[in-house]
């Protein structure tokens, strides 16, 4: 699977213990990072030493120098040493940064052997067609390949292609001796936005729910994992429509304080986009019963019968298209600020809700045509 190319290289460099002294891992999807995280964690650093051996450190709480004199350093308590460095951007920021990358450049003419240096370029998207990445990200990725790329090898790890999700879910429960239908396992990645943490997270999760059936079905994803989570954000959907900023809030609150809370942020804005596009069909086509509701929503688009009457109703607050393309609008602007590596994602999604339960009227003033505050 071309999706997982770059991750499936490096665990099969981990076991078999052929590493470069440093790596660099560009893009935002945290499935890839946690899976080679993992693969290190397992084949290079005991459990009983862990915590003497793993380093977790932030080039805007640490000075680069001290981060390269430690790991330069043989360790006394650790056969192998793993740093971990974000923070990345900070490299590149304003002011001169010559001594940074001289420093750089003289460790890796002589490195440690036994520590492995890892940089986590997080704050760059990379698209599943990296044609289409943003202009800002595109010159940040090369800027990091003319200057890191000379010392550490550089993985890419792009948002996953869908049909490699697909494949990778069946494939995976099929190692738990569980059979995924084909169909389930495509509602399971288009319903999670194919964010591939929430995927996994879900999956596992459904591979218990079957237990000694060992098998998942369509029906069995919509009981997990659609219908409790499309409750809810119909349940938030309703708010921000009826304009309800205090219950919007408290649902949000709700959603966030469950299951992966804000790391799953991703997942929740397609969720919330996907609703009012269906909101922006349904006022469109004038739909008023969900009869009407099926013949004009196409498959794989289509509200669970559950929330046919309620989509309707919140659809139908809406005075105009403008309405709900400009809370499409908003929805895709927090998407990129999310994107950014942001201090704070509960407060993107907060900020948001704020937007979206405002007053028309002040919504075409002007004050929050802008970008979010964030």
């Amino acid at each position: 699977m071309r999706s997982f190319a770059a991750s499936d290289r490096f665990v099969a460099d981990v076991k078999a213990r052929k590493l470069a002294p440093g790596y660099v891992f560009i893009g935002d999807e945290t499935f890839f990072r946690k899976r080679c995280r993992d693969a290190i964690l397992q084949h290079l650093v005991p459990a009983e030493v862990r915590e003497l051996s793993v380093y977790d450190m932030d080039l805007s709480e640490v000075e680069l120098q001290h981060i390269l004199d430690q790991a330069r350093t043989p360790s006394l308590m650790s056969p192998f040493q793993v740093f971990f460095i974000r923070g990345v951007k900070n490299l590149y920021g304003r002011g001169k940064h010559d001594d940074e990358f001289g420093a750089i450049e003289d460790y890796f003419q002589d490195p440690n052997p036994d520590a492995l240096l890892i940089f986590v370029a997080d704050h760059i998207n990379i698209p599943t067609d990296v044609r289409r990445m943003d202009l800002t990200d595109k010159d940040r990725y090369e800027r990091i390949r003319e200057t890191l790329g000379e010392y550490c090898t550089v993985l890419e790890f792009a948002r996953v292609d869908e049909s490699d999700a697909v494949k990778w879910a069946m494939e995976t429960a099929s190692g738990e001796d569980v059979k995924l239908d084909n169909d389930a396992a495509r509602e399971l990645v288009d319903s999670l936005g194919s964010d591939m943490m929430m995927v996994a997270n879900e999956l596992e999760k459904l591979v218990l729910f079957v237990g000694d059936k060992k098998r998942i079905t369509l029906g069995d994803v919509e009981t997990m994992v659609l219908a409790a989570k499309q409750r809810s954000f119909y349940e938030l959907t309703d708010a921000i429509s009826a304009r309800d900023r205090a219950r919007a809030l408290g649902v949000l609150d709700a959603i966030l304080s469950t299951g992966d809370g804000d790391e799953a942020a991703i997942g929740h804005l397609y969720m919330l986009a996907r609703t009012f596009r269906q909101m922006l069909v349904i006022l469109e086509r004038n739909v008023r019963d969900s009869r009407a509701l099926w013949q004009v929503l196409w498959q794989g688009f289509r509200i669970p019968p559950f929330a046919a009457e309620d989509i309707i109703r919140q659809a139908r607050r809406y005075k105009s298209r403008r309405e709900l393309t400009g809370a499409i609008r908003r929805v895709a602007r927090a998407d990129l600020a999310l994107r950014s590596n942001p201090p704070s994602k509960r407060l993107i999604l907060e900020n948001l809700v704020l937007d979206l339960t405002a007053e028309p009227k002040l919504q075409e003033a002007g004050w929050l045509q802008g970008e979010l505050p964030v």
